[in-house]
């Protein structure tokens, strides 16, 4: 897989990257606020805005019970999983609008599903693409009934092992569905940097044979750009319109500002990656001419021995090259040669 398109959009092959902005909890529950954030990911340049499509029976049970409260050091400490999703979750009757508005303002609007509810719904709503959580990376069910609908699948792979992400993928292919991008994720909220272990994108690439991407749940834009310079197809990070009005996931999410500059430095990393290359580049040819060569640096007569005190290597670069220098010492000059003249094998013998 080189590439595919989502809406018009192509991704991957050579294509700048393509970055989802993820609003995910950060509307607060304010539908007026959703609409702020996906205009200000509009404004930003972001390819596309990416919802999360649950109620929370979707994803757990409205239990008390110690394991399904989350424990300590979390950043949703001592809530249920059930009380996290009711107060994160977007509401279904918004998603109409909000896809609507969405494509007014240029933007590409798609869904992370988790139940078959919620792909019906993507499905009314002609979604382009379809996102599989790190969390449901392992639900192959779910897996399936997106593959099905042959439309782009991307899946996070925080938590995974590799043969778990092996599996996710010959989910997908069963389907006939080779529209898939794994994206390399650290399922912790926020992310520690030194987790994020970009080096594996690469690797992922060559293992999986997919796009691969980036989902970054880290402080700050600096994980994003460096993983479009390992290649990364995809950047997807979380967002919100103003960080003073806290939600669920405002401590990890960028705001307007920040998301233009990764949107900006992400396409210049993947630029600057470029090809193999171990020669002067078109721009760079015309400096040739001031690297160092050998010129004289006091008049020289006919015969007079060369040595290194009347040939020197210097800029610009007009003579022969500095390596020679050793080969020149000791021959004579076939001519005088002036001050500040370079050196070719013409004028020795």
């Amino acid at each position: 897989m080189k590439h595919f398109f989502i809406s018009d959009r192509k991704v991957g092959d050579s294509a700048p990257p393509f970055i989802i902005a993820e609003m995910s909890a950060n509307h607060g529950g304010d539908f007026d606020r959703a609409l702020r954030i996906i205009k200000s990911a509009a404004d930003s340049e972001a390819d596309a805005i990416k919802f999360q499509a649950y109620k929370p029976e979707s994803i757990t049970l409205d239990s008390s019970k110690e394991e399904f409260r989350i424990k300590s050091g979390e950043l949703w400490q001592g809530k249920t999983l059930y009380e996290l999703y009711e107060e994160a979750c977007t509401p279904y009757d918004w998603f109409g609008e909000l896809f609507k508005f969405a494509r007014s303002c240029g933007v590409i609007p798609f869904c992370s599903v988790f139940d078959q509810e919620g792909v019906e719904l993507m499905k009314e709503l002609d979604a382009p693409a379809y996102k599989i959580a790190s969390f449901e990376a392992v639900d192959h069910g779910l897996i399936k009934q997106c593959a099905l609908t042959q439309k782009p699948l991307i899946i996070s792979t925080g938590l995974c092992e590799e043969a778990e992400i092996h599996e996710a993928i010959s989910v997908v292919r069963s389907c006939g569905n080779e529209e898939v991008a794994l994206l390399k994720c650290t399922s912790a909220y926020p992310a520690v940097i030194g987790d994020a272990n970009l080096i594996t994108i690469p690797k992922m690439r060559n293992i999986f044979g997919t796009l691969v991407g980036v989902s970054d749940h880290t402080l700050g834009t600096a994980v994003s750009v460096a993983a479009c310079a390992l290649g990364a197809d995809i950047v997807e990070k979380h967002v919100i319109d103003d960080k003073t009005k806290p939600t669920a996931d405002s401590a990890f999410s960028i705001e307007p500002d920040e998301l233009s500059e990764l949107v900006l430095d992400c396409k210049a990393a993947s630029s600057a990656r470029g090809v193999v290359q171990m020669h002067p580049t078109r721009n760079e040819a015309k400096n040739l001419i001031y690297r160092r060569s050998l010129y004289s640096v006091k008049r020289i007569r006919k015969g007079e021995t060369i040595s290194s005190e009347n040939v020197k290597s210097i800029r610009p670069g007009f003579g022969l090259g500095p390596k020679h220098l050793n080969e020149i010492v000791g021959k004579v000059a076939t001519k005088d040669i002036d001050a500040a003249t370079p050196i070719s094998w013409e004028l020795i013998s």
